[in-house]
């Protein structure tokens, strides 16, 4: 069985007049673990980490870590200066957390001997499981395929988050066997699932969350009918949560049911009115 598997939902943050709102954080978690999500990802950029201080990083997971058994909560963990990186990696892992999520050092562009080594040295220092988040239009740079095999090989490198847009990369990986493969792209769950991917960190799984649970079933159990029927039910809602700059969509529709309120902190903004009116309207649809 897969370390990283199933449906891992990576939590935004609640804001209450710029500040962190705790209550909310809780009642967020409660909602999507008593829907069977294998997991939570805490700080990742769902959760708008590049807006927040190291200190809010920790007591956003330490928040988390009260509600969510600890073999199921994913830290997010980036940045470019190693000894800042290390010092944010020593206070994670005197915490107990199943996984850091780690992208490659962003806007920089590194070669892929410099990536490698960046990931190996962390790797190192860290005695908890280290997940790739391959994601170049965010970090700019590719880990490419040798890169990742090579990385593979280190005993606490076992999964990616894949969004490196390639699926001979994601299919190859998935063949080797080496990583867990964890779908980055909501609109790309399906076919990493039936290409024998190992789950997904989907941040639309916010809402909905028990039909992404039952697609990972749907999948395992060979019912690819159900599946793509599921699967198709839940497109729109998937483009919908991505109409807008991530998590702007999907925290105006958590706001509609009181949960949070509509706040991101800058350099975003709430989502637009047409992106709003859009989610009302296909909520209301589904009501009638």
């Amino acid at each position: 069985m897969s370390t990283f598997s199933g449906i891992w939902v990576p939590l935004v943050t609640p804001f209450n007049q710029g500040e962190i709102d705790f209550p909310a954080l809780t009642s967020l978690c409660h909602r999507v673990m008593q829907q069977g999500v294998d997991g939570v990802v805490v700080c990742g950029t769902t959760g708008e980490a590049p807006m927040l201080s190291k200190d809010e990083q920790l007591q956003v997971l330490d928040a988390v870590l009260r509600v969510v058994p600890a073999s199921q909560v994913m830290m997010g963990l980036s940045g470019t200066h190693m000894p800042s990186v290390l010092t944010m990696l020593a206070a994670i892992t005197q915490r107990d957390v199943a996984g850091i999520l780690l992208p490659a050092p962003y806007y920089i562009r590194p070669s892929q001997a410099a990536l490698e080594a960046w990931f190996t040295d962390i790797a190192n220092r860290s005695h908890i499981p280290i997940i790739v988040y391959n994601v170049p239009y965010r970090s700019g740079i590719h880990l490419e395929l040798q890169t990742l095999r090579n990385l593979a090989k280190h005993p606490r490198i076992v999964a990616i988050k894949d969004c490196g847009g390639s699926n001979d990369l994601t299919y190859s990986l998935i063949a080797d066997g080496e990583l867990d493969v964890l779908c980055g792209e909501d609109g790309q769950i399906l076919s990493t699932l039936c290409m024998g991917g190992s789950g997904a960190i989907a941040a639309s799984a916010h809402l909905f969350t028990d039909q992404f649970v039952q697609l990972v079933k749907q999948v395992q159990d060979g019912d690819l009918p159900l599946a793509r029927k599921n699967f198709y039910q839940l497109l729109p809602l998937i483009r919908l949560m991505f109409s807008a700059p991530n998590p702007a969509a999907i925290k105006y529709a958590l706001s509609l049911d009181g949960l949070m309120a509509n706040e991101l902190r800058a350099p975003l903004l709430a989502a637009p009115p047409e992106v709003e009116t859009a989610i009302v309207n296909y909520l209301n649809t589904l009501s009638r």
